[in-house]
């Protein structure tokens, strides 16, 4: 029984995309610190902050006027999110071009099995040097890519050198890659999950990996196998071309906070028409309707209510 061929995944990042977007769309943007959200005055929220901004420790989600205060200089803009599926349109078709196994994960990212370019001869960095170049080419900005054999390891590897990054992890490396890095750069550890460990003694993936699985389980039940694995370089997931729908949704982050009642209620019925539009083209159906609200200190409350019967209106 022969072995499995080695897989090469592809993570590709946009790098600051909403803020490169305005920059490459306005020139007198460029080089300049852009921060793209609300406005201050109105407790608006960082959606995305360009590199030069983030040199003064600006970040997406941050409230507005805390970027503000740390970059006064910074130009803020609106955001125009038609304008960034569109252009995201063009980033995922080059990705399509390269290979049909493409599971986007925003409109900024997403993974890309090359298994089949490199059988053909191709090597990996080549692989990801050419969606690198077709990216600058044809849209003008620049992307990050990660070259692993597993998907969590390609993940890590296109933040490490970013902006503009490529970084390839050569199958078998991927445990010394991943020993020396923050526990916080694991797929799935958040901060509460990181402060835990951190109590424990545990600050880097390799003294992750070195911790007996037991010790793991006991404090994070089944994700504690989970972390084993990654920090190992251990990751079997493929790609997820599609998924089976089981939900439709639609979402408005507003550039400022609206407290009017009146004023939420037309993107409200928005929403709703354009969810039922999504059902009626899928031929689908649905019994439960959610509705969710987000506060600005990202404090979310939902409703939901089952019908009797299944609808599309």
């Amino acid at each position: 029984m022969s072995a499995s061929p080695t897989r090469h995944i592809i993570h590709a990042d946009m790098d600051a995309f909403y803020a490169s977007v305005e920059q490459h769309d306005r020139p007198e943007l460029r080089g300049q610190p852009v921060l793209v959200g609300g406005s201050p005055k109105a407790r608006g929220v960082v959606a995305a902050a360009s590199y030069e901004s983030r040199t003064f420790g600006c970040r997406s989600a941050m409230p507005m006027k805390t970027a503000v205060r740390l970059c006064p200089h910074a130009a803020i803009v609106s955001p125009r999110f038609d304008r960034y599926r569109e252009v995201s349109g063009h980033i995922m078709d080059i990705f399509r071009s390269v290979t049909p196994l493409v599971e986007p994960l925003s409109l900024d990212e997403a993974f890309l099995d090359v298994t089949q370019r490199v059988q053909s001869g191709s090597s990996p960095q080549n692989v990801a040097q050419w969606i690198k170049n077709q990216v600058r080419e044809k849209t003008g900005l620049t992307i990050s890519c990660g070259v692993a054999a597993t998907k969590s390891v390609a993940k890590i590897a296109s933040d490490m050198d970013k902006p503009d990054g490529l970084t390839v992890v050569t199958p078998g490396t991927e445990r010394a890659f991943l020993a020396p890095l923050s526990v916080r750069d694991l797929w799935g550890v958040g901060p509460k999950t990181a402060e835990r460990l951190t109590k424990a003694g545990v600050t880097t993936i390799g003294e992750l990996a070195e911790r007996p699985l037991p010790w793991l389980i006991e404090r994070f039940g089944v994700r504690g196998e989970w972390f084993h694995r990654l920090a190992v370089g251990d990751d079997d997931r493929g790609i997820e071309t599609s998924r089976e729908t089981k939900s439709i949704s639609s979402e408005t982050t507003f550039a400022e906070d609206v407290g009017d009642l009146d004023a939420l209620a037309e993107p409200a019925k928005e929403q709703a028409r354009s969810v039922a539009r999504r059902l009626q083209r899928a031929e689908l159906r649905a019994r439960t309707v959610q509705i969710k609200l987000r506060l600005s200190d990202f404090t979310t409350f939902t409703r939901q209510t089952t019908l009797p019967s299944p609808v599309s209106d």
